[in-house]
């Protein structure tokens, strides 16, 4: 799966993107997140308040409970304005 990171999210991972292959269990983006914290610091540091970071599975918005099953990217970004 390709996990696609924006903006500060990007920063503090320390990469544009990356493919992952998830191990079994992970069936949400909450899940998915969990999981991603759990592979280090800057990981940590991206999802420190999950509350804040949204994600998008192939291009559109979901919420943290949103299955990933069949998804071929999923992106993290920081809650954006407009004006």
């Amino acid at each position: 799966m390709k996990l696609v990171y924006f903006a500060w999210v990007r920063e503090r991972v320390g990469r544009t993107d990356e493919q992952v292959a998830l191990p079994e269990g992970i069936d949400t983006v909450a899940d998915l997140v969990r999981w991603l914290k759990g592979r280090g610091e800057e990981y940590e540091y991206a999802f420190e308040n999950e509350g804040i970071v949204r994600a998008a599975i192939d291009h559109v918005h979901v919420k943290p409970e949103a299955r990933i099953a069949g998804a071929g990217e999923i992106a993290f970004f920081p809650p954006m304005t407009g004006g």
